[in-house]
């Protein structure tokens, strides 16, 4: 059995997942009274996203220490705390060359992935003199200092920290939404500023009114109690709710047959009570709002049946829990419609820290046009120097023109014809022995030589 078949978005996925010792108790069922396709065998099942930035490289490294056969049956054999204090990292060292060869190829691609996103923050920054050494420290999945082997030491680390960001994520997540609920209704209160008072009202009345109408919905099965489970046995497996058996239920929904109910099996449970209040045709239904409810309902069955919080729920803890009161009579449930997600004060808080930050980006454009204005200013002083450079150079032209000075090329160059290079007709202009041009009509006699007088 695989040993991560089970890769949940939160903890233990290299923890607790790995015991595969407790089997599910085989159950005969009749498929054909089961909606929809059930789950074959033999299919691979995709595990969903953790959601840490490490996922593929997590997932990379489980692929392959799967295909160890000495480690896996380890892994059935390790208990949490083995697992938890490093000693089954240990047993890498045993696994054999083809598989330690391969880890070492994972670790140098995550490392040169991890160099390649510090160098992408870096040059966005124009930061230089980048030392990658240094800034892989903040990074604690893996060993830094040896970049190109995967040691024992890795795995740990490993395990570490998906274990203590997973066990986190929930609580991120639950953050993020009431921040997500703060800003609604900041955008909806700067809204209404700016309506005049009759606007206002009618944005009020209408905000009023989808409350209202999100609110109207039926009741909310209490979550992993017997009558939200027989809904789902009902009209999702649809079996007859008067034949509805645990055992069978845990089987029935244990999709990828590894004898637990993961985080996400579980909140696939939930799907027809979010149904009934939540649809996202309706304006007034909002989706996000939606998986929060999810969240909190895995949550709430996760501390209710996980005995021993591995963020698994065995065959056995499930057959337990289905034997307390809280099981056939529960409290209702409160959905968050019915809560306060925030305070005033908290809302105040966060709209000040809003405001901090506008100020802050405010700031930094008001430096940026700023700046824009002094390239500009120094663009106009270069082109006046310019113009007034070629205005100079003119004036030194036409000086020269005047003074009867050969003008100058282009490139400064003396515009004349040296000596013998006449056009024809100069000798015509200039004749022998005279500066002058002859006048008009004038025929220029023969030079007489003396010694022909007087012969």
């Amino acid at each position: 059995m695989k040993w991560l078949s089970v890769l949940p978005q939160q903890c233990l996925l290299l923890m607790t997942c790995l015991l595969m010792a407790l089997e599910a108790v085989p159950i005969d069922i009749d498929k054909t009274k089961v909606k929809g396709e059930g789950h074959v065998e033999g299919e691979k099942v995709e595990n969903p996203d953790t959601g840490l930035y490490y996922d593929e490289y997590l997932r990379q490294v489980i692929d392959v220490l799967e295909t160890d056969k000495h480690f896996r049956e380890k892994l059935q054999t390790a208990d949490i705390e083995e697992i938890k204090s490093g000693k089954l990292s240990r047993e890498l060292d045993l696994v054999s060359h083809h598989v330690r060869t391969r880890l070492d190829e994972l670790k140098r691609q995550e490392v040169a992935r991890l160099r390649m996103l510090i160098k992408a923050k870096m040059d966005s920054v124009q930061d230089t003199g980048i030392d990658h050494q240094a800034l892989l420290k903040q990074f604690e999945h893996l060993n830094h200092q040896n970049p190109d082997t995967f040691e024992p030491k890795d795995l740990d680390m490993l395990i570490k920290a998906a274990t203590s960001d997973l066990e986190n994520y929930d609580k991120t997540r639950h953050e993020e939404f009431k921040k997500y609920e703060m800003m609604k209704e900041h955008e909806r209160r700067e809204y209404l500023k700016t309506l005049d008072e009759e606007k206002r009202k009618r944005e009020e009345s209408k905000f009023e009114e989808m409350k209202k109408k999100h609110g109207d919905h039926p009741k909310v099965h209490h979550p992993g109690s017997k009558d939200q489970l027989k809904e789902v046995w009902e009209e999702a497996d649809g079996l007859d709710p008067n034949e509805f058996d645990p055992k069978t239920f845990f089987k029935l929904h244990d999709v990828n047959n590894d004898g637990f109910l993961d985080e996400q099996e579980l909140e696939a449970l939930f799907t027809k009570e979010l149904e009934k209040v939540y649809d996202p045709k309706n304006e007034e239904d909002d989706m996000v709002e939606m998986e929060e409810e999810r969240l909190r309902m895995r949550e709430h069955v996760m501390n209710e049946v996980d005995i021993n919080k591995d963020r698994l729920v065995t065959l056995e803890e499930f057959l337990r829990a289905t034997e307390k009161k809280e099981f056939l009579e529960p409290d209702s449930w409160e959905t968050l419609d019915q809560q306060q997600l925030f305070t005033e004060d908290e809302l105040k808080e966060f709209e000040n820290h809003i405001s901090q930050q506008e100020d802050e980006l405010k700031k930094k454009a008001e430096e940026l046009q700023k700046q824009k204005e002094e390239l500009q200013r120094q663009h106009d002083q270069l082109q006046a120097q310019k113009l007034e450079l070629q205005q100079v150079v003119k004036q030194m032209e036409q000086k020269k023109l005047q003074q009867g000075n050969p003008p100058a090329g282009p490139g400064g160059e003396l515009k004349f014809q040296p000596p013998g290079e006449h056009k024809v007709g100069d000798a015509a202009k200039h004749p022998a022995g005279g500066d002058q041009p002859l006048p008009p009509g004038h025929v220029q006699e023969p030079a007489v030589r003396t010694d022909q007088v007087h012969a």
